[in-house]
């Protein structure tokens, strides 16, 4: 296809110019002399007319680009200088922008998002070319199953498809990709598009593989079991785990089918090796503690953070060299007036209290959005980018109130109270796993949630407790302030995490024995899972404490 800077100085963006309404496009010749085969016989083509007409073809398969856009900085050394998706082929600048712009143009009322990149755009691009009734085919990133910039994709297949199935790998390094050089988590996304007045099935069908088809006879024999699996384990049969996929002898994975309606936020069921893990956080977001090995249901409320608290800034709009943030960063200090809690440092961080790390001064002239910005200063924070393998806390608290950072975001209450039965409950096995099922799993042993997607991650209704489980909670806080919790890859060998677990459960909570160690239980799953341990070696002598 036609791409960057053409001859009458007009510019192209390679495939993406099938976007446009017009069906027909011009095919230019990547070789010298190419040739073309037609009712003459060969003969050389400077350029090839084809038909490409929406919705005009049975069968879409794509791997597309996973590029993203860069971020601009103000005044920054490392401003962008390229446009990363638009470079290729020795592309200016100016002809990157144009290209840029012209990517926007086409796919404006898509699913195409920018900060999804550049395969939403050729996502966007499958799904118009495809007829009702055919298959879209799509290797993405595993953010597009739980990043919020692929919400419109997700909410395309919910709206217009049915037959969804997604497909990973639960294994880590490179195995966790289907292609060979990516070097991330990746996912298969295959569905059907509905015919004129056909009704969904409002079920999303994961295989999470064990480890990546060792060759195409293997990928074969794997692709007909999940083809055979009618009767699929639902995600609200209970903690008792997803249907075995089995390849001979070999346990190659598990699949599981969830609800449509509560998936269509995000597709969390990827990347998983014990899906009784995705059913036990499944009705935890629903109220309801069900643990593997337990009969029943308990009751437990359960809300998003944004009905029993607010999120902070976004670390832009707070401080370096952004337009829109009104301080600058610089180092700590005991008597600072803008303290902020803003990098990681897995040394310091092994408590539930942290001290500040930073100190935030105003820039002249943005005074005003500085006092905005400083009215949201809280003790709470929240852990943006979780590193299991190295990082304890997903909560951590501040002794004065202070400004989020990097990655540790404010958390605000309306009750003081809460913040320590948010630091408690959060850093708690049930809290942990609540973070980890809301996350991007994209990485190795490191969960990620963005500031935005903070505000619908399930945690403990702090406004459903009593002023008794509230000075509970601050006693359990008082008891461990000066305990050091392990890495959480090792969770469930901690004796001080499963001191914690048994104050939440049983103290706080109210639950009896049975449930404390059916929450170690859960731990030992947890700590199981290829995403959270990411093929780290545990420590000789590290068992499950109880």
């Amino acid at each position: 296809m036609p791409y960057g800077r053409q001859d009458d100085d007009d510019v192209k963006i390679g495939s993406l110019e099938l976007l446009q309404a017009s069906s027909t496009m011009t095919l230019f010749n990547t070789t010298d002399p190419a040739l073309r085969t037609g009712s003459e016989g060969e003969e050389t083509a400077a350029q090839v007319l084809v038909d490409v007409p929406d919705e005009g073809f049975d069968l879409v398969i794509m791997n597309p680009p996973f590029t993203r856009a860069g971020s601009d900085w103000e005044g920054s050394g490392r401003k962008e200088d390229y446009v990363k998706q638009f470079r290729g082929l020795s592309t200016d600048l100016d002809t990157q922008k144009e290209m840029s712009a012209l990517e926007k143009e086409y796919s404006e009322g898509t699913c195409a998002h920018g900060y999804a990149g550049i395969a939403s755009t050729f996502a966007a691009l499958g799904h118009r070319k495809l007829k009702p009734g055919g298959i879209l085919a799509l290797v993405l990133p595993l953010s597009a199953a739980v990043g919020q910039s692929w919400g419109k994709f997700r909410q395309m297949l919910d709206g217009g498809y049915t037959d969804i199935s997604v497909l990973s790998i639960a294994a880590n390094g490179k195995d966790m990709s289907f292609s060979s050089d990516t070097g991330m988590a990746e996912c298969l996304a295959i569905a059907r598009k509905r015919t004129a007045g056909e009704a969904s099935d409002k079920r999303v069908r994961y295989t999470s593989l064990n480890r990546r088809p060792n060759g195409f006879a293997h990928a074969a024999v794997i692709a007909n079991n999940i083809i055979g699996s009618d009767a699929l384990r639902k995600i609200e049969d209970g903690p008792y785990g997803g249907t075995q996929l089995m390849v001979g002898e070999e346990l190659a994975g598990e699949m599981l089918s969830t609800q449509g309606d509560t998936d269509s936020e995000s597709w969390a069921g990827v990347r998983l090796s014990d899906y009784s893990l995705a059913q036990t956080a499944y009705y935890l977001a629903q109220s309801k503690l069900w643990l593997p090995g337990t009969p029943a249901a308990l009751n437990m409320k359960i809300s998003p953070l944004n009905e029993v608290g607010n999120r902070g800034f976004y670390h832009m709009n707070v401080a370096g060299r952004y337009r829109s943030a009104p301080f600058t960063k610089t180092q700590p200090s005991p008597t600072a007036t803008y303290p902020s809690l803003w990098n990681h440092d897995a040394k310091r961080e092994t408590k539930f209290v942290c001290s500040p790390d930073s100190q935030l001064l105003v820039k002249s002239g943005s005074e005003s959005k500085a006092a905005e910005v400083w009215s949201t200063a809280s003790r709470a924070h929240i852990n943006l980018d979780f590193t299991f393998g190295s990082q304890p806390l997903a909560v951590a608290f501040t002794e004065q109130d202070s400004i989020g950072g990097r990655v540790w975001p404010n958390v605000i209450f309306n009750d003081k109270r809460f913040d320590y039965a948010f630091a408690v409950w959060g850093n708690s096995t049930l809290g942990l796993l609540s973070y980890w099922w809301h996350s991007s799993r994209q990485q190795s042993s490191k969960a990620s949630i963005t500031v935005s997607s903070l505000e619908s991650l399930p945690i403990l209704d702090l406004r459903a407790l009593n002023d008794d489980q509230l000075a509970t909670s601050e006693a359990i806080f008082d008891e461990f302030r000066d305990k050091e919790l392990k890495p959480a890859y090792i969770a469930d060998a901690d004796p001080n995490r499963a001191l914690l677990d048994k104050r939440v459960v049983c103290d706080l909570l109210g639950f009896g024995e049975d449930t404390y160690e059916a929450v170690r239980r859960l731990s030992a799953k947890w700590c199981a899972e290829p995403s959270v341990h990411g093929g780290k070696r545990r420590p000789r002598g590290a068992g499950l404490v109880v």
